[in-house]
C-alpha cells in the first residue's frame, strides 16, 4: 500500500474496522471509518495524478533534442548573420535544439561568442564576453544611453525579450530596456 507509512492505516484495516462497525451498528463509528476511507482513496487518486503528470512532464522534456551540428546545416539567416556583423570570425561550434515550440540554433564563434537563434533564423541574444556588441545590433537609443551614462563601459551582452532589451555592461551591470529603448530596469 501506498499510505501506511503516511497515515499509519491501510484500505484493509479500515475494511476491517468498517465490517466491525457494522456488525455492531454503531452508526457513527461506521460514518468516520466510511469518512476515512473516502479521504484515501482521494488522496491515492491525487497521488496518482500527480505521479502521471511527472512522468508526462519528464516525456516533454526528453523529446528536446540539443545537439552538435555541421555549419552548412545552420539557416542561411544564421550564417549571414554571422558574416555581415561578425566579420573576420567564423563558427567554432554550431547546435541545434529541437523544442516542441521549433528549432533553436546555437552558434560560438572563434573567440568565444555565443549567439543564439530563434526557430526563424533570428538572432535572440548575443554574448561577446569581452569585447563590444556590434553596434548595429543594438537600437541607437539604448547606445545613446549607454554613452550618456556609463562612458567608460561597453556593451557585451544583449538579449531580446518580449519587454525589449536586456543589456550587459562590461561592469557586469545589467539594464533593461523596454521597445521603444527606455530604461525599465537595472540590476548590478
Amino acid at each position: 500500500m501506498l499510505f501506511p507509512q503516511f497515515l499509519n492505516i491501510s484500505f484493509e484495516h479500515v475494511d476491517l474496522l468498517l465490517n466491525f462497525a457494522i456488525s455492531n451498528k454503531t452508526k457513527r463509528t461506521k460514518n468516520r471509518i466510511l469518512t476515512i476511507k473516502k479521504n484515501m482513496k482521494k488522496k491515492t487518486t491525487k497521488l496518482f495524478l500527480v505521479a502521471v503528470i511527472c512522468m508526462l512532464a519528464q516525456s516533454l522534456t526528453s523529446l528536446a533534442d540539443d545537439r552538435m551540428i555541421p555549419v552548412s546545416q545552420l539557416p542561411s539567416t544564421v550564417k549571414t548573420f554571422v558574416t555581415k556583423n561578425f566579420s573576420g570570425k567564423t563558427i567554432a561550434y554550431a547546435s541545434k535544439d529541437v523544442e516542441l515550440m521549433g528549432t533553436k540554433y546555437e552558434v560560438m564563434l572563434n573567440d568565444g561568442a555565443k549567439i543564439e537563434f530563434d526557430k526563424k533564423g533570428n538572432w535572440d541574444n548575443v554574448d561577446c564576453e569581452t569585447y563590444t556588441v556590434p553596434a548595429a545590433l543594438v537600437p541607437a537609443s539604448i547606445t545613446k544611453y549607454v554613452k550618456a551614462n556609463f562612458p567608460s563601459t561597453k556593451i557585451v551582452k544583449i538579449d531580446k525579450e518580449r519587454h525589449g532589451y536586456d543589456i550587459e555592461l562590461s561592469n557586469d551591470i545589467e539594464l533593461k530596456f523596454n521597445k521603444n529603448g527606455a530604461l525599465i530596469g537595472m540590476d548590478d
